[in-house]
């Protein structure tokens, strides 16, 4: 935490989404099983799911069909079975996904303080845009960078050097917010300071030995130690 204050307030701050800003565990959970019901295939719990969140649907899918986290499956199964899953997804969104105490009041005082705001998320892009808007947070991002538009998502550094290259700031002087081994590994990558949630989706990962500068277990606290930067 000191080495992260001692550099002062970033003039940047890029959230990941899934497990840092959002639950969306239930509404992926179910869109997971509901389309392997369809295909007379097992299902799995929740929690399984949860495990399994953070590269993006395409690898979600994988794992979902293999059963583990290595997604090994055929190339056939995988296309016969992706459609459908983004299908069903896509019309059940944001029935159960929801914000995590204190993100949005956080994101208010963020925004209020002239803080460039970005969201840089492995989601496609057909579900970010609409998840941030139905979950009322959208207004608070200057830029979204989703895991289909570069050609390179977390963890590599490329979503977020693009981001900063964008709102022209030095990665020293941004800051990536995240709840994965994916965020972390892509923030010290591009150079960027890093903070961990606890409460997301790390899946197999310590989030205390990711390495990233500072953990918190209430998103409110991002707010908290920021100021005392300022």
């Amino acid at each position: 935490m000191k080495q992260l204050l001692k550099h002062g307030v970033p003039k940047l701050i890029a959230f990941d989404l899934d497990g840092t800003l959002v639950d969306s565990a239930p509404d992926l959970a179910n869109a997971v099983n509901a389309t392997l019901s369809d295909l007379r295939l097992p299902e799995h719990h929740q929690d399984q799911v949860r495990s399994w969140i953070g590269n993006g649907a395409q690898v979600l899918i994988k794992r979902a069909l293999a059963g583990d986290i290595k997604g090994d499956v055929s190339v056939e199964l995988f296309e016969k079975v992706y459609p459908s899953f983004l299908k069903y997804y896509a019309e059940h969104l944001c029935i159960d996904s929801v914000l995590y105490a204190g993100v949005k009041e956080t994101l208010q005082a963020l925004k209020k303080s002239g803080v460039s705001l970005a969201c840089v998320t492995n989601k496609p892009s057909q579900f970010t845009a609409p998840l941030l808007e139905q979950l009322g947070v959208a207004e608070f991002f200057e830029y979204v960078a989703c895991g289909d538009t570069f050609a390179e998502k977390k963890p590599h550094p490329m979503p977020l050097l693009k981001v900063a290259e964008h709102f022209n700031v030095e990665p020293e002087a941004s800051l990536m917010v995240g709840d994965s081994i994916n965020d972390i590994q892509a923030a010290i990558s591009a150079g960027f300071k890093s903070v961990c949630v606890d409460y997301g989706y790390a899946g197999e990962h310590d989030i205390y030995t990711m390495g990233a500068d500072a953990v918190i277990s209430r998103f409110s606290q991002l707010n908290e130690f920021l100021q005392k930067a300022a």
